[in-house]
């Protein structure tokens, strides 16, 4: 188990921080998607920075455990409502969101497996 919760927290982070990169250097993806689903392109930096968090949270969890799990929290909803997103739009390109979902989901339930809600 712990094992799984290791490997699967240093994913989460590693994709999750890879994404943050794109969100906050400007790349045209996440505007992209913005302008598709409707979010103003303001937020853009702003999503960044929450993606980037985090990663910093569940980098720190493998340290300070509830740091991980209130992060990977905060992910899950983030891909929550960007599942949600997508569906209001009708986008069909939704499988991105729903891999990150999985991700920060795996890394919530193997971290409280791991070390209990507190």
């Amino acid at each position: 188990m712990f094992v799984a919760f290791i490997t699967v927290t240093i994913l989460g982070a590693v994709f999750n921080g890879a994404a943050a990169v794109t969100y906050l250097i400007g790349h045209e993806y996440p505007k992209t998607q913005a302008d598709m689903k409707g979010v103003p392109r303001k937020y853009v930096p702003v999503l960044g920075v929450l993606l980037a968090a985090g990663t910093v949270g569940l980098a720190a969890g493998l340290a300070v455990p509830v740091l991980g799990i209130l992060a990977a929290s905060g992910l899950v909803l983030y891909f929550t409502g960007a599942v949600i997103a997508h569906l209001r739009v009708g986008s069909r390109d939704i499988v991105g969101a729903i891999v990150f979902l999985a991700i920060a989901v795996a890394t919530l339930v193997l971290g409280l497996l791991q070390h209990g809600p507190w």
